[in-house]
């Protein structure tokens, strides 16, 4: 009798499986016999789809593919970014860099940049970057004794600009072989590459590449003869498909991926949920460090700085509609009601509905609002978002733009057509001029608007590049066998490490728990303060994330809670595992564990 009412308590529960938040599932998995795991494996093994994972991983780039590559699979990475502060513009020199023979002051010729003259100018620009990036300096100079990168080779496809340099140098300060790549077409700093090729780093990278220059880059940071990376720093995933795709063998060496952006992540859970993922991942975009403030407090900061840059437009009863009420939605909305804007909201999540009715702000839908808003925003990290039947209705002068990680949300190819004229009146600023003498305002072509029209601050991308830094670090480090082909989350003892390293910067002095107190709440006085499944942004559209506002009527939802209740199991569900694991504190190596003490 018992098996048959498990089996029951089990096949309602696999109909629910998806809205049972990771938190709760995860920390009962030891709970669940074999039997039973087994069992709801069984039953939920017809509901797992893997033709996303198709989609996106069997393309490979040719020599006459690579343009329809970048646009389908490289949508993350090669058309988000862009950065406007660079002494030189790439229409400068026409030849390709590829066609010349540079050499640096120590007659290596083993990297590719636009002008290695200009590393003079580079080595300024990161040398301001490190005065706003204490924390990072503060690691390496901790660090830099022990050596903790020994004998890495880490191959990196990033953004290439100050701070970043600042993050390469780090590394090689702490043992590590570093060869890089661009991220993106656009956001090269060439002075910056020129100034990194010239300290010894092997870069290939600068402003305005091809797609098939980005291609050939890459390429060439993997592939080098007697030389061979074990570690992986991505930004995007097309790194890591390049070598998953081209380079298997090397791929099945790599002893460690770090990604940090949103589709980088998800195509690392593809290839997870596909069994198709043999190394490690250590997932830096939902650190709370990360996801807190590169998009809320950075976007709240770049958003008037791209559109001041671009367009010169006062935002003062400025009716504007931004689309998506995430962590960047909430920086660029009150950056712009601090202005004076009239910000309109739409969303598809009633919790982040709720949140920005509650800030002040009208949440409608964007049909309603189309015909009359000055500024469309788009930062939702979804496709189609603004489609042309909305661009068509647009009044004229209408500003469009995106904020989000990939150039997707705007449905830019549809304005490719006959009947539309294109006029580019400066620098990542276009009008798209329709037949009646309308005119749109599109800027960087609908590529994320911060990095293509201007820049972003310093101080964010340390906690970014800090967390980076240490997940390399406990990678490289951590003993074989700990870490099994998966994706990890790091825990929020690293976090609140990085958050700590950052504090001096405002004299901030933390309150210490008394012992009596830190019994009471049953914490560590030293941490870590949350649990390892808190997120910043739980309330932010990551819906497999949050439990009760999937719970669909009581009855259906008494119907399997009651059951399991009764019969005391806990069910850790698929979604979870395609999610990610919380790495442990425990399990952080002896040289990590050392700087969290």
């Amino acid at each position: 009798m018992y098996p048959c009412y498990c089996l029951f308590s089990l096949f309602l529960f696999c109909s629910y499986s998806y809205t049972m938040p990771i938190p709760v599932v995860s920390e009962h998995l030891r709970c669940l016999s074999p039997w039973n795991l087994a069992l709801f494996l069984l039953c939920t093994s017809q509901q797992i789809q893997f033709a996303d994972d198709m989609q996106e991983f069997s393309k490979f780039p040719t020599k006459t593919g690579r343009r329809s590559l970048s646009r389908s699979i490289s949508q993350s990475s090669t058309d988000s970014y862009s950065s406007a502060a660079s002494y030189t513009d790439s229409s400068d020199d026409e030849v390709s860099p590829r066609e010349k023979q540079q050499t640096n002051s120590k007659g290596s010729s083993n990297f590719c940049v636009k002008n290695i003259k200009q590393a003079e100018f580079g080595r300024r620009e990161i040398e301001i970057a490190e005065q706003d990036m204490s924390a990072l300096i503060s690691l390496r100079k901790r660090a830099q004794g022990e050596k903790p990168l020994a004998g890495a080779k880490i191959v990196g496809c990033t953004h290439i600009t100050a701070q970043t340099a600042v993050l390469i140098e780090t590394l090689c300060a702490l043992g590590a072989q570093c060869r890089w790549s661009a991220c993106n077409i656009y956001s090269t700093q060439n002075e910056v590459a020129a100034a990194l090729a010239e300290a010894g780093v092997a870069v290939f990278a600068w402003k305005g590449e091809s797609e098939d220059d980005f291609w050939w880059c890459i390429d060439r940071c993997v592939n080098m003869d007697g030389w061979q990376a074990n570690m992986i720093l991505d930004d995007g995933g097309d790194l890591t498909h390049w070598v998953y795709k081209k380079y298997p063998n090397v791929f099945k060496k790599i002893r460690g991926i770090v990604e940090e952006s949103v589709t980088g992540v998800h195509r690392l859970y593809q290839l997870s949920k596909a069994g198709k993922l043999c190394v490690p991942a250590m997932n830096v975009n939902d650190s709370v460090t990360k996801q807190k403030f590169d998009n809320l407090y950075c976007c709240r900061e770049s958003i008037l700085d791209g559109l001041k840059r671009t367009t010169d437009v006062m935002f003062g009863g400025k009716q504007v509609v931004v689309c998506g009420y995430g962590e960047v939605g909430k920086g660029c909305c009150a950056a712009l009601k601090a202005l004076g804007a009239i910000v309109n909201i739409t969303e598809i999540d009633p919790i982040c509905a709720l949140q920005a009715c509650m800030d002040g702000f009208r949440v409608v839908k964007l049909n309603e609002v189309i015909r009359q808003v000055d500024v469309v925003i788009t930062c939702t990290g979804n496709k189609n978002v603004v489609t042309r039947e909305h661009l068509d209705r647009m009044k004229n002068s209408c500003i469009v733009c995106n904020m989000g990680h990939s150039n997707t949300e705007i449905d830019v190819t549809s304005l490719r057509t006959p009947e539309l004229t294109w006029e580019r009146v400066r620098s990542q600023v276009d009008h798209v001029i329709w037949p009646d003498g309308k005119r749109v305002v599109l800027l960087a072509e609908g590529r994320l608007l911060n990095l293509s029209c201007s820049t972003v601050p310093t101080f964010v991308l340390s906690i970014t590049a800090t967390t980076q830094a240490l997940a390399l670090i406990e990678l490289y480090n951590a003993p074989e066998g700990r870490y099994k082909q998966d994706v990890y989350l790091l825990p929020k003892k690293m976090d609140e490490y990085v958050a700590s390293l950052h504090l001096p910067s405002f004299d901030a002095h933390l309150t210490e728990l008394t012992d009596d107190q830190a019994k009471y709440l049953g914490l560590n006085k030293n941490g870590p303060f949350k649990p390892n499944y808190y997120r910043s942004d739980l309330c932010e559209g990551d819906k497999e994330s949050i439990f009760w506002y999937h719970l669909r009527p009581l009855p259906a939802v008494a119907a399997w809670v009651v059951p399991l209740y009764c019969s005391g199991m806990w069910v850790w569900s698929y979604r979870a595992a395609c999610r990610g694991r919380v790495m442990p504190s425990r399990w952080l190596g002896p040289w990590t564990s050392s700087l969290l003490r």
